[in-house]
């Protein structure tokens, strides 16, 4: 393999393009930044290419402190320390973030190897670190609900989404933010195709449209 292979075309023009058609009409933006940065949200999401955070919620640089892994899981307290708890534990302690997301989605990966782990024959890397979403294998064998392979990974999907707030809470800084007001967990799901957001309601122990959740606070 070649040291100087050219990276892809689409990359460097897209890295022209932000430089000259982008960039000069966010300097000052950029100019804040580099004394630092100071976001109010943690958005922890999948690396599913599909799913763009920024794009999403329609933020700008520096608002949303991002942690992506296959299956957005993060790690309950007592596992030995990953990347993910390093920097839950900065966002929380360091930064002061005021809201965690945890952001699952339609047609998650992650979660059909999840239910079908025949498939991940070939990735064991990848069947290891799902251990972290056993919790969400349960719930889902705990639902005698009839459904076919498109519903139950809808289901996983969503059970993921209120394990991952349970394994945040886990981690003491987390929890007790919470508890004394400074932190809020959310739980949503994004569906691909529909563009389309669901949040959990702890109340109703459902998915409901954001827009809806937002209007009725």
């Amino acid at each position: 393999m070649s040291g100087n292979a050219a990276p892809p075309v689409h990359l460097v023009n897209g890295v022209r393009r932000f430089r000259e058609q982008v960039y000069p009409g966010m300097t000052d933006l950029f100019s804040t930044l580099r004394e630092g940065q100071a976001p109010q949200v943690l958005f922890i999401t999948c690396s599913d290419s599909r799913v763009d955070p920024s794009l999403i919620t329609q933020t700008s640089p520096g608002e949303l402190f991002i942690i992506r892994n296959a299956g957005n899981l993060i790690p309950p307290a007592g596992v030995n320390d990953t990347g993910e708890v390093a920097t839950l534990e900065y966002a929380v302690v360091a930064l002061g973030v005021q809201h965690i997301v945890v952001c699952g989605h339609s047609g998650c990966g992650a979660m059909s190897g999840l239910l079908n782990p025949s498939s991940l024959a070939q990735l064991p890397k990848v069947r290891r670190w799902l251990r972290h979403a056993e919790t969400t294998r349960q719930l889902v064998s705990l639902d005698n609900t009839p459904a076919g392979d498109a519903e139950r990974l809808q289901l996983a999907v969503h059970c993921n989404v209120r394990a991952q707030l349970d394994q945040l809470r886990s981690h003491h800084f987390v929890a007790e933010r919470e508890r004394a007001g400074a932190l809020q967990l959310h739980g949503w799901v994004y569906d691909i195709g529909a563009g389309e957001v669901t949040a959990y309601n702890p109340e109703t122990r459902a998915f409901e449209p954001l827009m809806r959740r937002q209007m009725a606070s």
